[in-house]
């Protein structure tokens, strides 16, 4: 069965996220804001599940279309074939949003695409009444601007829950993000990857993670998987391919330190449920007492900044440090993610590249800087 798919992403990502696709080998992907869509089939949306590090979610895209009035939007979405996916006594609920619309009411959508799949599957199925105890096939809509997408999700929980972060520290970065970093600093398996910031270890095991070439949904499991249209072999097949392209052999490692002990002993405990315990090192630091190591290494952080965890001055005393500690050496890289648009005039130096992105609800930009070539 041919479909076609929505991988909803943060804003700034996007790029990244599509070439991920592409490198897997999937079909037809194409960029837009917010979100990557592509082709492909259940071995696509099983690829994508267990391999994507940017994306939040992969989604069923099933339909696209205009909508000003409740009867187009209960006709059009009546004329999706529900019934390819979802069977007799399957769950399937609604939510969504509505986003400068004549269509704003979000219950009320709700009612009318909950109303509109009942009318089709009750053709199909010849049934009044559905008790929807089976596998949840989650409904999500999206009218933006009167136009109205339609989606199954297939991951459950979102993406960026890769299984391994049991806890966290009081702000921790999401994992999608800490992903993203990694990539913008151009980690490779032979890389030393440092956070003298590190929190709850999050970018160093991403930065692990990409550089052993582990899939990040590997060890967890998707909504799809319990639908009775995808064939039971499918997720088993791929998750088979990404052990089989696993780097055993690679020589990354990493440090990472911080202030506060409880964030480090949880870093430690996320790093081996990640599988990368044996590759990072913890331990007790200030950043004033930060020192960079000889030979080639890769700086990738998430300081603390005014809305996170310090006051702002504080936030702007660790960017100065940092622009003293992180000087421009030949096989030295540094990426920093922070909302202050003062970064650079604080850190000392203009960036080399900067990504404008999200951190949460945080507007934020990644600074990145290559040293001297």
């Amino acid at each position: 069965m041919k479909l076609k798919f929505s991988a909803p992403c943060i804003f700034g990502l996007e790029g990244i996220c599509a070439n991920e696709l592409r490198f897997l080998g999937i079909e037809n992907v194409w960029a837009e804001n917010g979100r990557v869509l592509f082709e492909g089939d259940f071995s696509s949306l099983a690829r994508a599940n267990i391999n994507s590090r940017y994306a939040e979610r992969i989604q069923i895209l099933l339909a696209e279309f205009e909508a000003r009035n409740f009867d187009c939007l209960f006709e059009n979405v009546k004329n999706i074939p529900w019934e390819n996916f979802i069977g007799s006594s399957d769950a399937f609920p609604v939510k969504g949003r509505c986003l400068n619309s004549k269509l704003m009411s979000i219950p009320d959508c709700q009612k009318i695409i909950k109303k509109a799949v009942v009318s089709r599957l009750s053709e199909k199925y010849m049934l009044s009444w559905f008790e929807e105890t089976g596998s949840v096939h989650q409904i999500q809509f999206l009218i933006l601007n009167d136009k109205v997408s339609i989606m199954l999700d297939s991951s459950g929980a979102g993406l960026h829950k890769r299984g391994y972060r049991a806890e966290a520290n009081e702000a921790p970065i999401k994992e999608t993000l800490a992903a993203a970093m990694a990539e913008l600093a151009r980690v490779r398996a032979n890389h030393f990857v440092t956070d003298p910031m590190c929190g709850s270890g999050t970018i160093l095991i991403e930065a692990a993670l990409k550089a052993l070439n582990i899939a990040p949904g590997i060890k967890r499991h998707f909504a799809c998987e319990k639908w009775g249209c995808i064939p039971k072999n499918i997720f088993e097949t791929e998750r088979e391919l990404a052990l089989s392209k696993v780097r055993n052999d690679c020589e990354f490692h990493a440090e990472g330190s911080d202030i506060d002990e409880n964030a480090l002993k949880t870093a430690m405990h996320n790093a081996e449920l990640a599988g990368v315990g044996d590759k990072i090192k913890f331990f007790k630091r200030d950043i004033h007492n930060f020192e960079l190591s000889s030979g080639f290494q890769t700086i990738i952080t998430n300081p603390p900044y005014g809305e996170r965890l310090l006051d702002i001055r504080s936030a702007e005393e660790i960017c100065a440090v940092m622009g003293k500690k992180f000087l421009p050496h030949k096989g030295k890289s540094y990426t920093v993610i922070t909302p202050d648009d003062d970064f650079e005039k604080i850190f000392g130096r203009k960036a080399d590249k900067r990504r404008k992105t999200y951190n949460g609800t945080l507007k934020c930009q990644i600074y990145m800087y290559y040293g001297n070539k």
